[in-house]
């Protein structure tokens, strides 16, 4: 564990402050650690700020100058008035639990408007929380050193690492919990730095969520916290800082400037290969930042795998072109451009030939091959690999920072302030024994039943939209046909061809959909923390479970129900001619979709990469753009200041706050990403790749935010990534199902199987053919009045005498046949064969998954011995240090007798008086 040098913050006043002695003040330095938090107060001369070192009143200046007229101005002095007293309490309340306080005049802010006050926390008051908190420090230094990489690895891994100091910021102990009672068995070499930076933070923090600001005399329960002074305007904001600027270092020589570092080695684009420092991350922003750091790099080095694997699928197809003979009979004028395909929608749609999807059935090539089913069954065991794998990894973090015990801890030490408050019922906890409040079963299933309601309801209403997007997409195909049969649009060249009804409708239609997705989740996110407060969780852990779980199913059905719908519900219900199928009934005239001849796999693709990608697109600019931008804006009258008046806190004031949501959300987006990547990764195997190149982007992105565009987040521990990992492991076990259903019946990789192997002519195993044998036919003048196309939407080169069937995309028995329009033999061959293969499919992966999971343990062996010697090492050193403790009592002990016995007139037997003693 490191000692972090002591930083001098610019524009921090080096002489002694009134108030304070100059062992406390001689320098400002972040081994105490600061907290800052500001308020606004009124220009009016009988109102002055509380002199610097004393706790007092501070106050806001919108409650009087921004309401003009001075009726007004009165009207609003009682809730000045109530500020003020909330925050002199507070004050008082924080110097009694041994804080040090300052406040900064407002007429050094840059804004002459805002006074900051300025907390510090002194040694014994981080000794005595960090025995509260049960926080691990060290006592010996590690003698199991790392293992050194040596030959052609280390030689090849050069370019990627970090220099050994920004990598391993701090020397490798043994830890045990601090207590108080007994500082000489640590290793303190100086107190004012023994506890790091992160650890003073989330100390402090404990503190200010549950200092009261209510007087002494009067215990009422809903006054405390810092939270609620900020929900109610008492306080504007309230953050730690920043150790320098992150462009260059600190003017003090004996600080580390650890954001200068981070900046320079890991934020900056330039160093996208380069690995990461966790140990660095973790020590200036906290094991929960530092872990979330560490999956998404890991993530990133998996995804290369899967991205490799998808690119040699991709090329497989490019490669394969002049082997596909169902694209080129589609193409050929003798084959293709003879079949008179049936009308895909009514009265608009008119009669229409085969090698019309011509470039279409070729683009469904690329993905729809041999090697999809390959690529779907090796993406299932890499979710697998990469799970497991996960785990390892962050057993080795949970050891290495000290992580092991913390679960328990966290569900004891951190409850929620607002559990507490809003909880009035009390009972003795059966293992403490201690009296704790708690939360009465009838409240809490009243609470569930109605979050669970809440999200039903909106669950719903995603399931309502993309009804109408389905809709849609039904009543839009037929304008579609009818505007671009003669449009000049198929005249432009390169990409004419390519602009068909089909696509422009499922364009369009994915393009308002992911619209649609956007606005649900801007609502969602609200409704979400509502329900979850409501809910009044009695842990931040539980807290973050159950936003996560909320959150989550509803992302699931947002951004996933279409790909869903055109996955495994577009093309299946279509019905044939004469007898097709409605959305809501025949009256609504909104006939099903049917899927190309090629299938709907293509079009799987397109739903794919356009919310795919267009999420990851507008994340990106949202992440990185409007925290700059708001930055800009914010400081533009602080950026013409030099630092020594341009203080810290007043840069980092003028910096973006990270709220307490924040990390949820960057792993939501990733979750998401992971969600696109596996369940449907069957249609488009570049998906990975897609992500790949994103994830290199979104670690550089989140580190520039944090290091330059956010004030320095809160300090928190977390073990590993939460109700996250469990969510991985279920979307995990649906790609499997998901990615076998594409295949079997999304692709037309079965069919094409069968016919090879069961139904190809003559001898030879062949795929010519294939396209006559795959289409039924219609006798045109059995078609409904309703279900023709009008004549004016025909074709020229349609003539009724001459062209008496048109075909269709299913196995049915031909006019004039006993058992006309019903399914052939081959359709119930073909659905078995599906069947078969699913069951295959899925046996086999999930075979090969769980013997993975079981070969690969969840734990390194070298983890579990570091531990095992750390506990053993740990009773050892205690017990060692018991009996020294004991005998040097027992010497002082023994030598204070026998002084006091050489004072007696008559003095007793030593030997006597010894045991006596003892």
């Amino acid at each position: 564990m490191a000692t972090p040098s002591m930083c001098q913050h610019a524009g921090w006043p080096s002489q002694p402050s009134q108030g304070h002695g100059r062992s406390r003040w001689a320098l400002s330095r972040t081994s105490r650690y600061q907290w800052y938090w500001e308020g606004t107060g009124p220009d009016s001369s009988d109102s002055l700020p509380p002199q610097s070192g004393r706790s007092g009143a501070t106050w806001d200046a919108k409650d009087v100058e921004h309401h003009g007229p001075e009726t007004s101005s009165r009207r609003s002095w009682p809730l000045a008035a109530r500020g003020r007293e909330r925050r002199r309490e507070f004050e008082a309340n924080l110097e009694r639990a041994g804080l040090e306080l300052e406040t900064e005049d407002k007429s050094e802010s840059d804004d002459r408007k805002t006074y900051y006050l300025k907390i510090h926390a002194p040694w014994e008051v981080l000794a005595t929380y960090a025995d509260v908190l049960k926080i691990k420090v060290p006592f010996k230094e590690s003698d199991i050193r790392p293992k050194v990489q040596e030959g052609p690895q280390k030689w090849f891994t050069r370019p990627f690492r970090l220099p050994e100091n920004i990598m391993t910021p701090e020397p490798d102990y043994f830890t045990a919990t601090f207590d108080k009672s007994k500082v000489d068995f640590f290793l303190i070499e100086d107190k004012e730095t023994f506890f790091p930076p992160s650890t003073r933070n989330r100390i402090v923090y404990y503190i200010l969520t549950r200092c009261p600001y209510y007087k002494e005399d009067r215990k009422e329960k809903d006054k405390t916290g810092i939270k609620r002074l900020l929900n109610n305007g008492t306080y504007t904001s309230a953050y730690p800082l920043h150790d320098c600027r992150y462009w260059k270092k600190s003017q003090d020589m004996q600080c580390e400037s650890e954001r200068f570092h981070l900046y320079k080695n890991w934020a900056r684009f330039l160093c996208f290969y380069k690995e990461q420092p966790l140990n660095l991350i973790k020590k200036y922003y906290g094991e929960k930042i530092g872990i979330y750091f560490a999956w998404l790099g890991f993530y990133t080095e998996m995804l290369f795998f899967a991205a490799v694997m998808g690119l040699i699928c991709f090329v497989y197809g490019m490669l394969s072109y002049d082997d596909n003979i169902t694209s080129k009979e589609i193409c050929n004028v003798e084959i293709g451009g003879k079949i008179v395909m049936c009308p895909l929608c009514d009265k608009k749609c008119s009669y229409w030939k085969l090698n019309s999807t011509c470039l279409s059935s070729w683009q469904s090539h690329l993905f729809d091959n041999e090697g999809t089913v390959f690529f779907a069954m090796f993406m299932g065991i890499w979710v697998t690999l990469f799970l497991e794998l996960w785990k390892r990894r962050q057993a080795r973090l949970e050891y290495e920072w000290d992580l092991v015990d913390f679960e328990e801890e966290q569900q004891q030490l951190q409850i929620r302030p607002e559990f507490e408050l809003k909880c009035t019922h009390t009972r003795r906890n059966r293992i403490t024994q201690e009296i704790e409040p708690y939360l009465p079963l009838t409240s809490k299933c009243a609470r569930f039943c109605l979050s669970g309601a809440t999200v039903l309801f909106w669950t719903l209403l995603v399931v309502a939209c993309i009804m109408g997007v389905i809709a849609y997409r039904l009543s839009v195909y037929a304008a579609f046909a009818s505007v671009m049969k003669d449009s000049p649009t198929s005249k432009i060249q390169l990409v004419g061809s390519l602009i068909t009804p089909q696509l422009a409708t499922s364009v369009t239609a994915s393009c308002i959909n992911f619209v649609i997705i956007l606005v649900l989740n801007f609502l969602y996110e609200h409704v979400a923390i509502w329900i979850t407060d409501m809910e009044i969780p009695k842990t931040h852990l539980e807290y973050e479970n159950k936003l996560t779980t909320k959150m989550f199913m509803f992302q699931f059905v947002n951004y996933y129900s279409s790909c869903f719908y055109v996955a495994f519900f577009k093309g299946k219900f279509v019905g044939h001619p004469g007898n097709y199928s409605y959305m809501f009934g025949k009256w609504s005239r909104l006939r099903n979709e049917e899927c190309d001849p090629g299938g709907c796999l293509i079009e799987l693709s397109t739903q794919l990469v356009i919310v795919m990608a267009g999420k990851q697109m507008v994340g990106n600019v949202q992440e990185a753009l409007l925290p700059l931008l708001r930055n800009w804006w914010g400081s533009r009258k602080g950026r013409s200041h030099p630092e020594c008046t341009y203080g810290r806190w007043e840069q980092d004031h003028d910096l973006q706050n990270f709220s307490q949501f924040g990390l949820f959300y960057e792993y939501l987006e990733m979750v998401i990403q992971f969600g696109f990547i596996t369940l449907f990764v069957a249609s488009f195997p570049l998906a990975p790749l897609l992500a790949l190149f994103n994830n290199i982007l979104e670690v550089r992105v989140d580190a520039w935010k944090f290091t330059t565009q956010f004030r320095r987040p809160v300090a928190a521990k977390a073990r590993n990534i939460g109700a996250w990992e469990e969510i991985l492991n279920v979307v995990a076990i649906l790609s499997v199902v998901t990615n076998a259903f594409i295949v079997a019946f999304t692709s037309d990789m079965i069919p094409r199987l069968v016919y090879l192997y069961a139904y190809h002519p003559g001898s030879e195993a062949t795929m010519r053919g294939y396209i006559t044998n795959s289409l039924s036919f219609y006798n045109i003048s059995q078609i409904p009045l309703d279900n023709q196309p009008e004549p004016e939407e025909n074709p020229s080169w349609f003539n009724s005498s001459t062209i008496t069937t048109c075909s269709y995309r299913d196995y049915r028995y031909p006019p004039g046949h006993e058992k006309q329009y019903t399914h052939t033999m081959q359709f119930w061959h073909i659905l078995a064969a599906k069947l078969a293969f699913i069951i295959i499919m899925e046996h086999v992966v999930f075979v090969v998954k769980f013997f993975v999971a079981w070969l690969i343990p969840d734990v390194p062996s070298e983890v579990k011995a570091r531990i095992k010697r750390e506990r053993y090492l740990v009773q050892e050193y205690l017990h060692n240090y018991e009996v020294e403790k004991l005998k040097f009592q027992l010497s002082q002990s023994f030598s204070l007798s026998t002084e006091t016995a050489s004072l007696l007139p008559s003095s007793p037997n030593k030997h006597k008086v010894l045991s006596q003693v003892i």
